[in-house]
């Protein structure tokens, strides 16, 4: 059966209603952004999803990628400001957030971009010295990041981060370098052992400055208490001489033996013991001594005499002295008593009663 008119018409209507929705109907993916041109001009962005243009006079401009993408960076020479070159290269992570200014402010986006980056690395780069560039990557990466990102902000862009890969110096270059570490190193170990060694010697030094202010301390510690023995050691003498000194005076006649015959050993001890003497002749004898001090001990009663047998000449001379009585003494004062000297055994001086 051959198509009518009618048929024709609406046969044609519905292939254009068809083709006007395929007109209309745009389908955006995940991660990008469409513009939207009338007539050549920009109208509107597209997000992602469905959507509806107006069909024949609307038409998909330029299809952005806004997810994040990654620059590389190719090797060039950068001159360093004490004229070392150097080979360097890197990378850039950018990502786009208005798709409209990306695609209508710049033409050839990710060419401006890989041109700005390499221009401002050799900008911050030939600004430093060569151990400033091996040593501050941080530095140089937080520099040019900064300089970056404030240019393609009109562009629509945000650069997240640019990474220096290699640094590269010449090989005779990098030889040097070596060099110069050893002997820095060598310097350092040099240096720490200066260090090492004035150390030991202050401790030393504090070591034997110690020393002689303990063994100083001990000599004086040492005199104090060697003066005190002294001390105490006359005041001992003292006092046994004057124990003696009042034993004699109250006429005890064993006092002056013990200690006539105290002095007398002590005197024959220091000869005996003279470091200049070798022999020794000594006209006196054990019997000697013995003879001598029995003879103090007489002339000491003959001296104080005793209470029971006094003669007229002596302690108790009254005027009618017995041999042997025991007369009460008189009552009137006694008269001084007459000094005496008498003469001592062989090897002695003399001895002089004191006077009471």
């Amino acid at each position: 059966m051959p198509f009518e008119g009618l048929d024709i018409v609406v046969i044609a209507i519905v292939v254009l209603i068809i083709l006007v929705l395929f007109a209309g109907i745009k389908t955006v993916k995940q991660g990008y952004n469409y513009t939207v041109e009338r007539f050549g001009r920009y109208t509107r962005t597209l997000q992602p999803g469905l959507s509806i243009i107006v069909p024949f006079l609307d038409r998909i401009g330029v299809r952005i990628n806004m997810m994040e993408q990654v620059l590389d960076v190719p090797t060039q020479e950068v001159i360093t400001r004490d004229n070392a070159t150097v080979a360097v290269d890197g990378v850039t992570f950018y990502q786009i957030l208005d798709a409209a200014k990306a695609a209508y402010e710049v033409s050839g986006l990710e060419n401006a971009v890989l041109n700005l980056t390499m221009t401002n690395i050799r900008t911050v780069m030939g600004s430093m010295d060569l151990d400033e560039l091996l040593s501050k990557r941080d530095e140089i990466n937080e520099r040019i990041l900064r300089v970056v990102d404030e240019a393609v902000a009109p562009w629509g862009l945000k650069i997240t981060r640019i990474e220096i890969k290699d640094i590269n110096p010449p090989a005779d270059l990098v030889a040097s370098m070596g060099r110069q570490m050893k002997a820095e190193r060598e310097k350092r170990a040099q240096v720490l052992e200066a260090e090492g060694f004035k150390q030991s010697e202050i401790l030393k030094a504090e070591g034997e400055k110690q020393a002689v202010i303990l063994e100083a301390e001990a000599q004086k510690e040492a005199a104090f208490r060697e003066a005190e023995a002294r001390e105490r050691e006359a005041e001992a003498e003292a006092r046994a001489t004057q124990v003696v000194s009042d034993a004699i005076g109250a006429g005890n006649s064993q006092a002056i033996n013990y200690f006539v015959a105290q002095k007398y050993i002590e005197a024959l001890g220091k000869i005996a013991s003279a470091d200049n003497q070798k022999i020794i002749m000594m006209p006196l004898e054990a019997t000697s001594l013995i003879g001598s001090i029995a003879g103090i001990g007489e002339i000491s009663k003959d001296l104080f005499g005793k209470g029971s047998s006094g003669d007229g000449s002596g302690n108790g001379g009254g005027g009618s002295g017995g041999s042997g009585g025991s007369s009460t003494p008189p009552t009137r004062p006694k008269p001084a008593p007459k000094r005496e000297t008498k003469t001592l055994p062989s090897g002695f001086g003399s001895i002089n009663p004191r006077e009471d």
